[in-house]
């Protein structure tokens, strides 16, 4: 269902020197299963899935959807993922009904048919209710709701989700984690972009660890905790990436003194 194969991208500096954000990438998501793409900010997840949805060329290597090369087709790509981010991305002076058939009209999705998926993910998402007010007097987690109502009106066979819990809260995480688990029942193919591992470990089917550009270990979590001999997806990933926090003695005096 997604297949990216050596991809890579390079960005040229003002200093003259160059900057391997993406760094001979690859791995596949089949249907029906959520991957999670992991790792700090920086790591180069979001370049990844920005060339993967084919809004920006690859310095190198390929990637595809549905058998469809987001280097040559784009456009046949782009209608066959929903996206979801942090950012809701509403339209602000459109009720959440129109705004819906907006989307829905861009993909293609005949009038007669809109109508129904709206009120089928309406009534998923709780927000049934909301649908003829307008966004602009949407909270923060009804804006999140409106968005993954959005990402699946076309019905795509893949869904990219790049830190879709961010600055949500307890019930808002809870409503996009039981979005992720919809999707692996409709057989949907999934990305999860997070630097959040623990919320990763409840989510994802498999995992790819990724630092500096490249994927570092993959595996499902078994795979990884057999491999690395660690429990957590945090300290897995603090080992492979030779990374971990640590305070030095005069350190920690500092933070008893604050703390008293």
């Amino acid at each position: 269902m997604i297949n990216v194969e050596s991809l890579s991208k390079t960005f040229s500096l003002a200093s003259g020197k160059e900057l391997n954000a993406v760094d001979g990438v690859s791995f596949e998501v089949h249907a029906g299963e959520v991957y999670g793409l992991l790792g700090p900010n920086g790591a180069g997840k979001t370049t990844t899935l920005r060339m993967l949805l084919g809004l920006l060329p690859s310095s190198g290597g390929w990637a595809s959807v549905a058998g469809f090369r987001s280097d040559i087709e784009p456009e046949e790509v782009k209608r066959r993922v929903g996206l979801v981010t942090s950012g809701t991305g509403v339209y602000r002076w459109l009720s959440l009904r129109e705004m819906l058939a907006f989307f829905a009209d861009l993909y293609g999705v005949a009038p007669d048919v809109t109508k129904g998926r709206i009120d089928e993910l309406a009534g998923l998402l709780g927000i049934s209710h909301l649908l003829d007010r307008s966004c602009s007097t949407l909270s923060t987690g009804q804006k999140q709701r409106a968005s993954l109502a959005r990402a699946l009106i076309h019905d795509p066979s893949v869904v990219l989700l790049d830190e879709p819990t961010a600055g949500l809260d307890v019930m808002g995480s809870q409503l996009v984690a039981a979005f992720i688990r919809h999707l692996r029942e409709l057989g949907k193919g999934a990305i999860l972009c997070t630097h959040r591992l623990e919320e990763a470990e409840r989510l994802c089917d498999r995992f790819g660890l990724m630092c500096g550009g490249r994927i570092i270990s993959e595996g499902t979590l078994e795979e990884l905790q057999a491999r690395t001999g660690c429990e957590t997806l945090t300290d897995m990933f603090l080992q492979l990436s030779g990374e971990a926090p640590f305070l030095e003695p005069k350190d920690l005096a500092e933070v008893k003194e604050v703390a008293s």
